[in-house]
């Protein structure tokens, strides 16, 4: 099975036969820099890579590994997504293409999709919120508010509209967070770049979910730069966007609940400059840890009657949204049942 690896630290990639070599760079005061012990991974183990540190590299070591099907997505100092490198398209379709062109120039055909993903994200915001509340949180306000505010979904009139409504959803959610959390507190949701150690946490987990996504629509027809929810003009890649909504709560905030509350990432996992918090090195790998099991998890399919894993769950989101686009079943996002 192929995995995600992740570089934390600045480095060189290459290629070394049918090999990937890293080389870690540390750099001393005087700018003088030390070449650490190379580390090797076969090429057919890796699905993607993340990339957190300063890397060098060169064409060559792209072409191979768009000729392996490997994906490399880049994060700034800050942990904001800036981009991926993605193997050349082998799945697209033409006719999906044209079909899921059609629906974005149809205003009526776009705003019943995009409602539908914040539909899906503000179902499973309260389901989250519902688990603690069952724990004894006193959430019920919040609940209640939020299902208010989803009741107004299917009312816009326009994608502007819903946006104002997801955002008023988001604001309720987020303002719920110092009641379940313990130790820290969320305050306002700030980001780029964060003001403290929820909101890291928060645009840390939802840029890594953003790139797992990108990841798999890769993998299915869609084209990942035509969106419905998110305008096409925001981000290159901004279908990814639209459907992470349905996802960052029941897998990014699920994440970021249990390593605050079992304290598995504490204040010394932070650094902490003007105007800003971001996560440090340890405090990432404990971090994307708590995400790779996360994405291992496994439910019970209602539909398929099998267990599948949170991972697999993008993938077959993104399959009834191509089922949607050719007419074949009517899309409904996935909702938490459990």
């Amino acid at each position: 099975m192929k995995q995600t690896y992740y570089l934390f630290n600045p480095g060189v990639l290459e290629r070394k036969d049918n090999t990937l070599k890293f080389t870690a760079i540390t750099e001393d005061g005087n700018g003088i820099e030390t070449l650490g012990k190379p580390k090797f991974l076969p090429v057919e183990q890796v699905g993607d890579i993340y990339v957190f540190g300063s890397l060098k590299a060169n064409s060559a070591l792209f072409n191979f590994l768009g000729q392996k099907d490997i994906a490399v997505h880049f994060f700034d100092y800050y942990e904001n997504y800036t981009g991926s490198f993605m193997p050349r398209d082998s799945v697209l379709s033409g006719k999906l293409l044209l079909a899921q062109t059609a629906a974005y120039q149809n205003k009526k055909k776009r705003l019943e999709i995009a409602r539908k993903f914040i539909e899906g994200a503000a179902f499973n915001m309260v389901k989250n919120l519902k688990y603690y509340d069952n724990r004894g949180k006193d959430l019920e306000s919040y609940i209640q508010k939020i299902n208010d505010l989803a009741a107004l979904i299917n009312s816009t009139e326009d994608i502007k509209e819903l946006m104002g409504t997801e955002g008023m959803i988001r604001q309720t959610y987020y303002s719920a967070f110092d009641l379940i959390i313990n130790d820290f507190v969320m305050e306002l949701r700030t980001k780029q770049p964060p003001q403290n150690e929820v909101n890291a946490l928060i645009s840390f987990g939802n840029m890594m979910c953003y790139s797992e996504t990108l990841r798999t629509i890769h993998h299915t027809q869609l084209n990942p730069t035509i969106s419905y929810l998110h305008s096409p003009g925001e981000r290159r890649y901004s279908l990814s966007l639209d459907i992470s909504e349905i996802f960052k709560p029941i897998i990014v905030d699920r994440v970021i609940f249990k390593v605050l509350n079992k304290k598995m990432i504490q204040p010394q996992h932070f650094d902490r400059k003007l105007n800003s918090c971001l996560l440090n090195q340890s405090g990432k790998k404990i971090f994307v840890q708590a995400m790779e099991e996360r994405y291992k998890e496994t439910i019970r399919h209602k539909s398929l009657g099998r267990n599948v894993s949170y991972k697999h769950l993008i993938k077959l989101e993104c399959y009834k949204l191509v089922k949607h686009l050719l007419g074949i079943e009517e899309y409904k996002p996935f909702k938490m049942y459990w």
